[in-house]
C-alpha cells in the first residue's frame, strides 16, 4: 500500500536556519521559542551566574527550574556569555555573524556598545535579518524601561479592563509581551521570503507599545474614528449585547450574542417570545443603548436554572455559551475536542522531565514536533563554543568590538 503525503511527517520549516538569541524575561524568548518550534537552532546567550532574569521568577518552581523561563524557553541551547569581557565578547560577535537571526532586547543603543549592533554585524553578514524589541522604541521612549505591567498602564489597556466602579486592571497574563512576541516572529518570519528574494537581510524593531496599539483593534478605532473613549465595562461589550457574563442560578454563564437571529434564539430558549417585538431589543443597537433593562430581563429567566443547563440549551440552538472555567478546565476541554494541547518535553537523555502547552499551529502534512526541554544555564556553552571553534576561518577573529 503505497503511502500518501498526508502519512508522511514534514521537514520543520525553519531547518537549518540559526539564530542568535541575546533576549530575555518574554516576548524575545517567546519570538525566539516560536522559531525554534518551528525548526530553527536557537542559540540562547545568558548571563554568566544567573542567566535569564526569569530564572529566578517563582514560584511556582517545576522540578526542573522556573515555570516561568521554562513556558518560553524549550527547544533551545544556553551558552553564557560575560559581554563585558573580550574572549567572551569575541565568541559572542562569532556567533552572531554565523547566524541567519539576532534577537534583542537591550535597551535601545545596549547592543552597539558591546561590538554587537546591526550596523556593525550586518557589513560582514549582510544577509542578517536583526530583530530588536524594546519598551517605547527607540527615539524618544529609549531610555524608559520597557515591562509589560507600565505599557499595559501607559498604552490605556488598563483603562479598558476591569470593572467600571472598580480599579484599572491589568490583564492576567503578560498579554502585550505575548502579543510583541508574535509581532517579531511575524516580521522575522515576513523577513526572510524577503531575503530569500533579495539575497539581503533588514532590520527589524518592535516595541511593546506599538503592538500594544496595534491590538486595540476597535477599541482604538472608537477613539479615532468616533472620537468615543472607551472606558472599563467588565465583561460587558461596548459594540453587541447581550455579550457579557449573566448570572444564572449557581453562577455566571458568559453569553456571545453576535447577531440577531442569535437573540431571538435566547429569548426562544429563555421563553421569553413576548419581547421579540419589544422596540428595545429589536436590533443590537437598540439592545446596546438599553443594555441594564436586557440584561435584567434575561436574568430574571436564567436565575431559575444552572449554568450547566443553560450553557447546553443555548449551544443547542447556535448561542455561543459557556460557564467560567479554570486553566485546568480550558486543558482538559481542548483534550476532549482533540486539540492535542500539550506536549511532554524530554532532557538529552531523552527521557521526560514536564509537560508544556503545545505550539498552537497544526500542520498537513503533519509536522514531527520538536520537544527539547528548556536548558540548564550554560547547559550548551561547552558544545557551542567548540562549534564556532570548528570552522577554520572564524569570521570574527579581526573584528573590533
Amino acid at each position: 500500500m503505497t503511502k500518501s503525503s498526508a502519512d508522511v511527517p514534514s521537514k520543520l520549516p525553519l531547518e537549518g536556519l540559526l539564530v542568535a538569541d541575546f533576549s530575555r524575561v518574554l516576548a524575545g524568548p517567546l519570538a525566539t521559542m516560536t522559531l525554534a518550534d518551528l525548526g530553527a537552532r536557537v542559540i540562547k546567550v545568558e548571563r554568566p551566574g544567573s542567566g535569564d532574569d526569569t530564572r529566578q521568577w517563582g514560584p511556582p518552581f517545576s522540578e526542573t527550574g522556573s515555570t516561568y523561563f521554562e513556558s518560553v524557553n524549550r527547544n533551545k541551547e544556553s551558552i553564557c556569555l560575560d559581554l563585558s569581557d573580550e574572549a567572551d565578547r569575541r565568541v559572542a560577535v562569532e556567533l552572531a555573524l554565523r547566524a541567519d537571526i539576532v534577537v534583542e532586547n537591550f535597551r535601545p543603543g545596549g547592543m552597539e556598545k558591546v561590538g554587537l549592533g546591526y550596523e556593525r554585524l550586518s557589513r560582514d553578514n549582510p544577509r542578517l535579518i536583526y530583530a530588536s524589541i524594546s519598551g517605547f522604541g527607540s527615539a524618544g521612549g529609549a531610555d524608559l524601561p520597557g515591562y509589560d505591567f507600565m505599557v499595559q498602564a501607559l498604552g490605556g489597556l488598563m483603562s479598558i479592563t476591569g470593572d467600571s466602579a472598580g480599579s484599572p486592571t491589568k490583564v492576567g497574563v503578560a498579554l502585550v509581551d505575548i502579543i510583541t512576541a508574535k509581532d517579531a516572529t511575524i516580521g522575522i518570519l515576513a523577513a526572510l521570503n524577503t531575503r530569500n528574494a533579495t539575497g539581503i537581510g533588514v532590520r527589524l524593531e518592535v516595541n511593546l507599545l506599538s503592538s500594544l496599539q496595534g491590538a486595540l483593534a476597535n477599541q482604538g478605532q472608537a477613539y479615532l474614528g468616533a472620537g468615543v473613549m472607551p472606558q472599563r465595562m467588565g465583561n460587558a461589550h461596548p459594540s453587541i449585547a447581550p455579550y457579557e457574563l449573566l448570572n444564572c442560578a449557581d453562577g455566571p454563564l458568559a453569553v456571545a450574542c453576535g447577531n440577531d437571529s442569535q437573540f431571538k434564539s435566547i429569548l426562544g430558549v429563555l421563553s421569553l417570545d413576548d419581547f421579540i417585538s419589544d422596540a428595545r431589543f429589536t436590533t443590537n443597537r437598540a439592545r446596546v443603548i438599553n443594555r441594564e433593562q436586557l440584561v435584567a430581563m434575561l436574568e430574571s429567566r436564567l436565575v431559575t436554572g444552572t449554568a450547566s443547563a443553560w450553557q447546553d440549551a443555548f449551544t443547542s440552538v447556535g448561542v455561543p455559551a459557556g460557564q467560567v472555567g479554570t486553566i485546568a478546565d480550558g486543558i482538559e476541554l481542548a483534550e476532549s475536542l482533540g486539540l492535542a494541547p500539550t506536549i511532554s518535553v524530554q532532557d538529552a537523555t531523552g527521557m521526560a522531565v514536564g509537560t508544556q502547552i503545545r505550539n498552537p499551529i497544526t500542520w498537513s502534512p503533519p509536522l514531527v514536533p520538536r520537544t527539547a526541554a528548556p536548558p540548564a544555564l550554560d547547559e550548551h556553552g561547552d558544545a557551542v563554543r567548540g562549534w564556532l571553534e570548528s570552522f577554520s576561518t572564524p569570521v570574527a577573529r579581526a573584528a573590533e568590538c
